[in-house]
């Protein structure tokens, strides 16, 4: 079947909307309204309650906005529902550390001040951009969210994907777009494996309240189980990433709040002063997972869905919103031009795009976490001297400020700051 009769099948049939969105966490609403920025309807599909979605309690998660993700939301129109309660990242300072030595002496000072865009991300809690989104998804007309509701089978053709709910109601769209996490169901019933490794280490993630400001300052300490991270929320607290190993960080996480905190205190070390647990704890194991492929006919993949990396990157929700960006204005382009939009070369775009950055970023990533994650004498000599050379080297640190910003690589418009 040629393209023409693809189109005649297509225009003959009842769509229920352009795309069907598997997943209503962040990156499924965020993928509708960007489509819905260029007049494309979607169709939201979430396992969860909506409102469960909006629970407005601080549970401790917050996330690392990098300055291209803000500028994504600057467009969208969902930056200024939650930037007051958001905390720019000026500085980042990153170290060697051990147990029991708190900040290191000597550490790279990576300076927002060193590059002319501004601070190079802004820390942000879940719950408001949770509910900012939601918001944003209930005021557009061409977006549907259907909650909670389960996908049991899904079905590709040459004109049309179809997806069976639970209780048997059936939606038709041009496209499927999976944003279902690290366990997709829509890879998996698509037939599309998974390559990757276990680190065989867990984060614990919670939020901490302390008595000196932090000026909007991060820390990464390189522990030899693995990293720390201090984090800068709006107020004096931080969010902490902690990476153990994984049997260290079970014991850990089965503590109670006061052992939690006691096997935190000497790692965080004293230079906010006390600190005191807020919101919930949580515990996530750590591995690497890519999709073998990002996009097949009348089939994508978005964010978890396409690649689980470690947290070291800090960069999990900026990837994915990286992937909404490009698939947006991939499908954006091809539609102004009358192409379809679940054709397999349209979205071989978007897989040959996106699968660059994630190849560089997985591959960086894996580096990192195996030099750093150690106690070897003779790679910590190497790491600090290593820091200490990144420290003295202004074009170094430049380079490292603007990926850590998202300025690097082919970048989408919604990236730059522009419409599509």
């Amino acid at each position: 079947m040629d393209n023409q009769q693809i189109s005649a099948q297509i225009s003959g049939m009842k769509m229920d909307a352009d795309i069907l969105i598997v997943g209503g966490g962040l990156n499924g609403p965020a993928l509708a309204l960007a489509l819905a920025s260029g007049g494309l309807s979607s169709v939201i599909i979430d396992a969860l309650p909506l409102a469960t979605r909006r629970k407005p309690a601080f549970d401790g998660r917050a996330y690392a906005l990098s300055l291209t993700s803000v500028r994504m939301l600057q467009v969208l129109g969902i930056w200024d529902a939650v930037q007051a309660e958001s905390q720019p990242m000026l500085d980042i300072k990153v170290s060697d550390g051990r147990p029991g030595e708190g900040a290191a002496a000597h550490f790279v000072h990576f300076d927002h001040n060193e590059i002319s865009e501004g601070p190079m991300g802004h820390m942000l809690e879940d719950r408001y951009l949770r509910r900012a989104l939601l918001d944003a998804v209930k005021a557009s007309k061409l977006i549907t969210q259907i909650a909670p509701a389960k996908v049991e089978a899904q079905h590709i053709s040459a004109g049309h994907a179809e997806v069976t709910l639970e209780g048997g109601k059936t939606l038709r769209g041009r496209l499927l777009v999976g944003c279902d996490g690290r366990r997709s169901g829509v890879a998996m019933r698509a037939g599309i494996a998974r390559t990757g490794h276990e680190y065989h280490q867990s984060g614990l993630v919670c939020a901490v309240s302390h008595e000196k400001p932090h000026n909007g300052v991060a820390y990464q300490q390189f522990m030899p189980s693995g990293p720390l991270a201090i984090l800068p929320l709006k107020g004096d607290r931080s969010a902490i990433v902690w990476t153990e190993t994984t049997e260290r960080a079970a014991v850990i996480a089965a503590m109670s709040d006061r052992d939690f905190m006691a096997e935190l205190r000497p790692r965080f070390g004293d230079f906010l002063g006390e600190i005191k647990l807020v919101g919930k704890r949580f515990s996530y194991p750590l591995s690497l997972t890519v999709a073998t492929e990002f996009a097949q006919s009348r089939l994508a993949l978005v964010g978890d869905a396409a690649h689980g990396i470690h947290y070291l990157a800090g960069q999990g929700l900026n990837l994915g919103l990286r992937d909404v960006a490009v698939l947006a204005e991939v499908l954006l382009d091809a539609a102004r031009r009358g192409e379809d939009i679940g054709n397999a070369l349209v979205l071989a775009r978007y897989a040959q795009w996106r699968g660059v950055d994630t190849a560089a970023l997985t591959a960086s990533t894996d580096l990192i976490n195996m030099l750093f994650s150690n106690n070897n004498p003779l790679l910590r000599a190497a790491r600090v001297a290593g820091l200490g050379i990144v420290n003295a080297i202004p074009s170094a640190r430049r380079d490292f400020i603007r990926e850590a910003a998202g300025l690097t690589g082919d970048l989408p418009r919604l990236l730059k700051g522009q419409p599509i």
